[in-house]
């Protein structure tokens, strides 16, 4: 039998996994009796934890607290906190890198020796490039998230690419961070269609609208990824790769174009830009041969390319 402060750590961190706990189950997992369990967990909400017990079946959940409890990691999860919180130092979330770092500073002061070096030697290793993406505040964020876990519908101020400001009525799906911006899926009201709205162009209005029930939805990341990579341009394009996707993907990134494999050495690329020629001379730098689907006025643009090429090449 472990000793009992031991025991109420163990006990502990079996509380803090996303589930309830009967009386029994923490008994087996302790190697004790049932009244030892309900002893430690007296004793943990004498030190402050609330733990909540359900009527009647004497299950046991860690509950939310007045203040944030002390938290136990395991070794993997501290170094994944650790280096989450280096991140988010230098993220496109504004306003949170002060309150990042202080976290990091209380989180490294108590880690143990083996977890130091195992963070250093990351730490070391990674380089984190500046961004230079739009900021969006912590409050716009968690307003967006908290109107999606309610179902309420969210109004906000939207600035268009040309500066043009409108309101806008929206059923709120899902958040993507994509690339150096956070989007957000959504159901609109008045369009009656999914649209891709960019965060650091919104500005929540409260209250927020009334609930609604969720409809079925299309896949939020790529929703976003086909409105990044097509929808701002003038021209949009499907060619055939012929590569394998995840060949292709090595070289391609997902903020210029779609991948969607056919078999193992094909591939289709939906992708975008201001021009044909633009398109073209873009896609040939990848090294696929590869088949234009549409639009068919791409292929002339092609010939003519790889003509005036060929008179430069003689």
């Amino acid at each position: 039998m472990l000793e009992t402060s031991a025991r109420l750590l163990r006990l502990l961190s079996l509380l803090q996994t996303p589930r309830e706990w009967s009386g029994a189950e923490l008994a087996a997992h302790l190697e004790v009796d049932v009244r030892t369990v309900r002893r430690d967990i007296g004793k943990l909400r004498a030190l402050g934890y609330p733990v909540d017990a359900t009527v009647g079946s004497a299950g046991y959940r860690l509950g939310a607290g007045a203040n944030l409890p002390p938290l136990l990691l395991d070794d993997e999860e501290a170094v994944a906190v650790a280096m989450g919180l280096r991140t988010a130092a230098g993220g496109t979330i504004a306003g949170i890198e002060e309150s990042s770092l202080r976290a990091l500073t209380k989180l490294e002061r108590v880690l143990p020796s083996r977890l130091r070096h195992r963070l250093t030697a990351l730490q070391q290793a990674t380089v984190a490039v500046p961004d230079g993406g739009p900021r969006v505040e912590p409050d716009t964020l968690t307003a967006i998230a908290a109107a999606i876990r309610d179902q309420h519908r969210l109004r906000f101020d939207y600035r268009t690419h040309t500066g043009e400001t409108s309101l806008r009525t929206t059923e709120p799906h899902r958040l993507v961070h994509h690339g150096r911006r956070w989007y957000l899926t959504a159901w609109d009201v008045d369009r009656e269609d999914w649209r891709t709205y960019r965060v650091d162009r919104l500005t929540p209005r409260t209250p927020t609208g009334p609930r609604f029930t969720p409809r079925e939805a299309p896949d939020p990341a790529s929703q976003v990824s086909r409105g990044v990579t097509t929808a701002p341009y003038r021209h949009h394009a499907r060619l055939t790769l012929l590569a394998a996707a995840e060949q292709a993907a090595e070289v391609i990134s997902p903020t210029v174009g779609v991948l969607e494999a056919i078999d193992a050495n094909t591939c289709i690329l939906h992708t975008g830009g201001d021009t044909l020629d633009a398109i073209a001379v873009y896609v040939a730098t990848f090294g696929f041969e590869f088949r234009v689907i549409e639009p068919p006025e791409l292929v002339d643009h092609i010939r003519e390319m790889a003509a005036r090429l060929q008179r430069a090449a003689e």
